[in-house]
């Protein structure tokens, strides 16, 4: 038999930045028996999660559900809005922007990526000043969108997507703007209509604390506008029918009824914690756990603080050794997942995820295992940032103990 679960005691501590472990609630959701997906009780199910998940996206446009991963959601995102030849403008700030931009190839499209030169591009967020530069050279109207990412979760930077909408209209350009934000959907404070965004794209496993199996397009007026005249191919990932069918709480095809039960779970988790408050949450845990890369004397991969990711931590381990190595020794020891380097950064950074259901003992017992897994494979640390990270949490709770009289 195949053993999935060979831990001998205690919980695996799955510390990657997505998928984010599973809470019990959502668990048990998905165990309940599914249902007709053409009855009444799954026509209110459907409602509710198409209502819920606009409040998540703060959106009052369509966010299409789709059982998939985020790759699916990407490739809708183009297919829907683009034709064969178009010129996309993508900008890289990591390796999804950069799967991103391979999609957009393969699909026949004709994207310019821009970016920092080498690694310098990773350890940034998108700048918006390039991408408006561009534009304005566009005279003819060429580019038919911007592709940037909000939380790049290969490297721990958050992009300011404000900013992209701001260069685009500074610009005067009718470019489309399309957004990955699949790992920093219900992490990292996200605004759909407010940034003035025609397609957000995001994923089921990471803030929304579901299996992966789950994808999304949150579409603007201007973006099913673009999917009437489009050219690509499209049978699956079409709008046009899977909207007209929402209306009613359906779908045209087989939906994940056991995922929906899930993702109805989630929603109700994060909006009762308030959605300002699940934000807030994760970002204590991140500055806590960039108090602690600090302490160890170690550098955080994302070198701009105004762009620190919520979501996850990128760690540079120093010279001579590799992370991998370093992941490999924590995982064999204290039963810990940490995420690989991606790309360009392969072997030479893990990363830390503090996402989802994350609070401020999980991120205790996971710098924990950092620190003895570091001390283990050698690393010489500067400090203790198990106690860097205790002293920040402790500090912003700023309560005065109980006295017994």
């Amino acid at each position: 038999m195949l053993k999935l679960d060979f831990h001998p005691a205690g919980r695996h501590f799955l510390q990657i930045p997505g998928p984010s472990p599973v809470p019990d609630r959502i668990l048990r959701a998905m165990s309940l028996p599914t249902i007709d997906h053409r009855g009444p009780e799954f026509g209110a199910l459907g409602l509710q999660v198409l209502a819920g998940i606009k409040k998540i996206f703060k959106t009052e446009q369509p966010v299409i559900i789709y059982p998939a991963s985020g790759t699916g959601a990407w490739e809708a995102a183009l297919t829907n809005t683009l034709s064969a030849g178009d010129t996309v403008l993508m900008y890289e700030t990591g390796h999804f922007a950069t799967l991103w931009k391979k999609m957009a190839e393969a699909l026949g499209l004709k994207p310019e990526f821009l970016g920092l030169p080498g690694i310098e591009g990773w350890r940034r967020g998108v700048q918006a000043d390039l991408i408006e530069e561009r534009l304005r050279k566009d005279g003819g109207h060429q580019i038919k969108a911007v592709c940037v990412v909000h939380n790049e979760t290969s490297t721990g930077v958050t992009s300011d997507i404000a900013s992209v909408r701001r260069a685009i209209d500074a610009a005067g350009h009718p470019a489309l703007l399309l957004v990955d934000t699949i790992s920093g959907l219900a992490s990292a404070d996200y605004r759909h209509d407010e940034w003035g965004v025609d397609v957000t794209v995001s994923g089921s496993q990471k803030g929304l604390m579901l299996p992966p199996g789950i994808s999304f397009n949150a579409v603007s007026k201007k973006a099913i506008d673009a999917s009437k005249s489009s050219k690509l191919p499209k049978a699956f990932w079409g709008w046009g029918e899977i909207i007209e069918m929402n209306a009613t709480g359906y779908w045209p095809y087989t939906p994940n009824t056991n995922l929906l039960y899930g993702l109805h779970e989630a929603l109700e988790m994060i909006l009762g914690e308030g959605l300002d408050n699940v934000f807030a949450r994760h970002e204590r845990l991140a500055a806590a756990c960039r108090d602690a890369v600090t302490a160890w004397g170690l550098e955080i991969q994302c070198a701009d603080p105004a762009v620190y990711s919520p979501v996850l931590t990128g760690v540079m381990t120093p010279a001579g050794f590799d992370a991998d190595a370093i992941r490999k020794v924590i995982y064999e020891n204290f039963n810990m997942s940490l995420g690989t380097g991606l790309g360009k950064m392969k072997g030479g950074m893990f990363r830390i995820g503090h996402l989802g259901e994350a609070n401020e003992l999980t991120l205790m017992a996971t710098l924990a295992g950092c620190e003895m897994g570091l001390k283990l494979a050698g690393v010489k640390l500067a400090g203790s940032g198990v106690q860097a990270a205790m002293d920040n949490l402790t500090a912003k709770k700023n309560k005065p103990a109980l006295k017994v009289a």
